[in-house]
């Protein structure tokens, strides 16, 4: 009985480790591909850099999206590569995805929402893109002013009438 129960066992693993082998054999004989792809800052502005990080590409590869132009990946160490991206200043506003392409084949692979790009502030009639001071700001600043001396000019005045009565 103690024989049958061993037997069984031993055949249990060995028939596990032959089923566990071509999946291993496979994984370490053909490039698996990128795994994993990670953009930060996650949200940037148009004309920001943008640093891809994607494991599973030992030997780097490309990285592409419609709000950037294709950027190469170089090896880091192990089997990541990493880019930095310049965010096109035609970007449209909202998520991007990212698809990362390996040098050493495998399938592309896609982040879908890996980021997302900021537009420019809405300022309305505050919004402005000029420095310094304005017609319109000088002219206020102007009538304040005469407003502040005609005051001061009429209080004078009316504290010197009292003094002759």
């Amino acid at each position: 009985m103690r024989t049958t129960s061993a037997l069984a066992a031993a055949a249990t693993a060995v028939a596990a480790l032959g089923l566990a082998a071509p999946v291993a054999a496979a994984r370490d004989g053909m490039p698996i591909g990128p795994s994993n792809i990670v953009a930060l800052p996650s949200v940037i502005a148009r004309g920001g850099q943008l640093t891809i990080t994607v494991d599973g590409c030992p030997q780097g590869g490309t990285a592409t999206s419609d709000a950037f132009r294709p950027t190469s990946l170089t090896p880091v160490g192990g089997s990541t590569a990493k880019g930095t991206a310049t965010i096109d200043n035609r970007a449209r506003p909202g998520a991007h995805s990212i698809t990362v392409t390996c040098t050493n084949a495998g399938r592309p692979l896609t982040h879908p929402n890996a980021f997302t790009v900021i537009g420019g502030v809405r300022g309305g009639l505050g919004g402005s893109t000029a420095t310094g001071a304005t017609p319109t700001d000088m002219a206020i600043g102007g009538g304040l002013i005469a407003m502040a001396v005609i005051g001061g000019g009429v209080f004078w005045m009316r504290r010197r009438a009292e003094k002759r009565i």
